[in-house]
């Protein structure tokens, strides 16, 4: 679980919309990270298809890009395929898009693609394959229709691939599978695989797998077997293959990237001016190699990976962790720093002056004090609008901060491995306070004073949200108590308060409401179709959910008196 909030890069300014009597999709307002989720060449062109920034053009090198999205509802593309003239842009909510001018327009080409979350394209011969979160789906006419493909037991589907008449599928947790017929039936092939499939690469008669958690495996039997070749490999989180004559890459998300000339054999590290080793796709286009990454856009190496150039002019994002307000000021936290926008979102300046670390994931304000967790640097302190920080961590054992909160004269640090820590005069000092707190990664916090429902409670309720529930403490802290019962996914990774009311988002069993302060709960998810809730808001009247895909909202008012009960 150490690892899932690198996934959680994902926060949006909301908006209140009009009532209705289930969940609604709602639009998202932010563009994500700058993470070049995939690449494509196609003749002297070079396209990139980003997560929230849509499609980016490049026809030198990548010394310039445009980006190239008319027509393209979702700018979260997360593959991209070339099949002649034809440009495929796979979204993450939108489904299939077709480009047959280089992307100067897009049209959507989804007739039939029952599931629009699609996670990878890939082409072979007069067929287009789409990997979506519902399974794969088949055109043979360039989108203009689709067909569902049968046979897949595991329809997590992550990374396709093709080789002569074989095409191979990826998976979550079902390893590799195998298709001699278009996709028509499907064969599993995983002996000696172990891993969940991120990356699938024909190499000559090799065929690799990158996996996260066993690294790469190569077969030479169409994946009948399989063999571990990481000798070298210093990263076992493969998400992406490429090749360049003799030499094959491996991008990794910790790592960077890995060259091998031995067919897998053993690797290299070849990251020489690659800032950013959170590598999510590589792509050749003749002497080029590129990798795409999270955070950092596009490198460029023209010497096999020896050396790395960064190529982003005009291709730039930011990925918002948190928000804060504070009089007339919005603030966001990313991983760029601190933000400040004194015209709501309209315009933002930078706020970072003693911030030393800028990987920011939370903020809280207490009075005229804003707070900011980070990621390695524990927590700051400005006293004038984000104008100056100074760190806070005496007695902070634990400096990967991912939740902040107050109450009263109280403010609370909820850290990745600590727990939680306590301060009573606005950072100076910081205390742990984990009795009865079994587990101590605590992802969000929520504050509630109603004690209507607890009469025998006296002072406030503070929850956490942890990866073993909901936990409840009546005395600032100081101890802790379990509150899960009909809380059926106990991965809580938001919190939100309304009145009597606590809401709870969790990863795979959606969004729960306690009306008795934890003590029971209930589900409550009418039409919220994506049940793996990362973040909780409630604006005005409508309680909103940030999901792995979307952005829902649902009135506050339907959920409390028993809608979806």
């Amino acid at each position: 679980m150490k690892r899932l909030l690198s996934f959680f890069a994902f926060v949006v300014l909301l908006g209140v919309q009009g009532l209705q009597a289930q969940w609604i999709q709602t639009k998202e307002r932010f563009l994500g990270d700058l993470i070049v989720l995939s690449l494509a060449v196609n003749r002297s062109n070079l396209f990139a298809g980003t997560q929230g920034g849509g499609v980016f053009l490049s026809t030198n090198n990548g010394t310039s890009w445009t980006a190239v999205n008319n027509g393209l509802t979702s700018t979260f593309v997360t593959s991209l395929a070339v099949n002649g003239s034809n440009l495929f842009a796979g979204t993450l909510d939108d489904g299939v898009f077709l480009s047959t001018n280089n992307g100067t327009s897009w049209t959507a080409v989804n007739n039939g693609l029952t599931n629009r979350s699609v996670r990878s394209l890939a082409v072979n011969g007069s067929n287009l394959f789409a990997v979506t979160h519902g399974g794969v789906f088949r055109s043979t006419d360039n989108g203009t229709s689709w067909m569902a493909i049968t046979g897949l037991t595991n329809l997590t589907v992550l990374s396709l691939t093709v080789n002569g008449s074989n095409l191979f599928a990826g998976t979550l947790d079902g390893g590799v599978f195998r298709s001699n017929n278009n996709g028509t039936s499907w064969t599993v092939v995983n002996t000696g695989l172990a891993g969940y499939v991120y990356a699938l690469k024909v190499n000559g008669s090799n065929l690799f797998a990158g996996t996260h958690g066993g690294g790469v495996f190569r077969s030479t039997d169409n994946g009948t077997s399989w063999t571990v070749v990481n000798t070298g490999l210093t990263s076992t989180l493969v998400s992406s293959f490429a090749e360049n004559g003799s030499n094959l890459f491996a991008g990794t998300l910790d790592g960077g990237v890995f060259r091998s000339t031995d067919n897998g054999t053993s690797w290299t590290a070849v990251n020489t001016g690659l800032t950013n080793t959170d590598v999510r796709s590589l792509a050749v286009k003749g002497s080029n190699l590129f990798a795409g990454t999270a955070g950092g856009g596009v490198f460029r190496s023209t010497d096999n990976g020896t050396s790395w150039k960064a190529v982003n002019t005009e291709l730039t994002a930011t990925a918002v962790r948190s928000l804060a307000v504070s009089g007339s000021n919005l603030f966001a936290g990313t991983g760029g720093g601190v933000f400040l926008s004194t015209n709501n979102g309209t315009s933002w300046t930078v706020v970072n002056s003693g911030l030393t670390n800028i990987d920011v994931s939370s903020l809280a304000v207490k009075g005229s004090h804003l707070f900011a967790g980070t990621h390695g640097g524990g927590v700051f302190l400005s006293t004038d609008n984000g104008a100056s920080w100074t760190a806070v961590n005496i007695g902070l054992t634990d400096t990967i901060v991912n939740a902040l909160a107050v109450s009263g004269s109280n403010l609370f640090a909820g850290t990745h491995g600590g727990g939680v820590f306590r301060s009573t005069n606005n950072g100076t000092s910081w205390t742990a306070v984990n009795s009865g707190l079994t587990d101590l990664p605590v992802f969000d916090f929520a504050v509630n004073r109603s004690n209507i429902f607890f009469s025998c409670v006296n002072g406030s309720n503070l929850f956490a949200g942890t990866q073993e529930g909901v936990f409840r403490s009546t005395n600032s802290g100081r101890s802790w108590t379990a509150v899960n019962t009909g809380l059926t996914s106990t991965i809580v990774f938001s919190l939100a308060v309304n009145g009597s009311n606590l809401f709870a988002g969790t990863l795979g069993g959606g969004v729960f409401l306690s009306t008795n302060n934890g003590r029971s709960w209930r589900a409550v998810n009418t039409g919220l179709t994506d049940l793996r809730v990362l973040f909780l808001v409630v604006n005005g009247s409508n309680l909103f959910a940030r999901t792995w895909d979307n952005v829902w909202n649902r009135p506050l008012s339907e959920m409390v008196t028993g809608v979806g009960r």
